[in-house]
């Protein structure tokens, strides 16, 4: 496992409300009494609060979703995809197909809009995530999530990339347990740091947000290439 961004600053303090974490508090990995117990989880708090900080992958291209109607909000708590602009949704890169979702979290607030292109497989080749970004806000846990899975899923295969879409819902099922198999966990890199959020079904929701939105953009781009 090659943790975010090849190097840690100390971070010092916990998960404080002040750092967005609302309450996920201590709890990673097994008994808080134990040091290198402290130590993982010290070292998976770091690793989350570098990510969120990062926002690899974040563009400005959505409207803020929490302005809109209610009518709007309804659409996107059910993790349905923008009707409005999906027709002038347009590829940047040939041979491309776009797709677009928004998601929000009523919960807590966040939401995020995720918007890929996938290859069309035209070329015989299977079919790829070219190209990958997300635009919203939210808590540390949702905005690490994001910008991690946007280091493990850009420029995989479409059937990699679900893959590693369903390893981390198996890390989010677990609470607090992980993986079984450590290929798994190895997997998943950097995203075995949200193992601690399994154990908050209130965090779960946050750590899985853009990940939905990454299943609902591609489910609509693999559909226009299949039509």
């Amino acid at each position: 496992m090659t943790m975010f961004g090849g190097g840690m600053p100390g971070f010092g303090g916990g998960f404080g409300a002040g750092a967005g974490f609302g309450g996920f508090g201590a709890g990673f990995g097994g008994d808080a009494s134990d040091d290198d117990s402290d130590g993982l989880e010290q070292m998976y708090q770091e690793v989350i609060l570098e990510a969120s900080r990062a926002r690899h992958g974040s563009a400005h291209f959505a409207p803020d979703l929490a302005s809109e109607t209610a009518d709007s909000a309804t659409v996107s708590q059910a993790g349905g995809d923008a009707a409005e602009g999906e027709a002038s949704l347009q590829a940047s890169h040939e041979y491309c197909v776009p797709g677009e979702a928004h998601q929000f979290n009523p919960t807590c607030g966040d939401e995020v809009t995720v918007r890929v292109e996938l290859t069309d497989g035209k070329d015989g080749k299977p079919v790829t995530v070219k190209s990958l970004a997300w635009d919203g806000h939210g808590c540390s846990i949702s905005q690490a999530s994001l910008s991690i899975m946007y280091d493990l899923v850009a420029g995989k295969t479409l059937d990699e990339a679900m893959h590693l879409e369903d390893l981390f819902h198996q890390l989010m099922e677990s609470r607090g347990k992980g993986l079984e198999s450590d290929a798994d966990m190895d997997e998943l890199e950097d995203a075995v740091a949200f193992q601690g959020a399994s154990k908050y079904p209130m965090r779960i929701k946050c750590a899985l947000l853009g990940w939905e939105g990454l299943k609902a953009s591609a489910a609509q781009a693999l559909a226009k290439i299949d039509a």
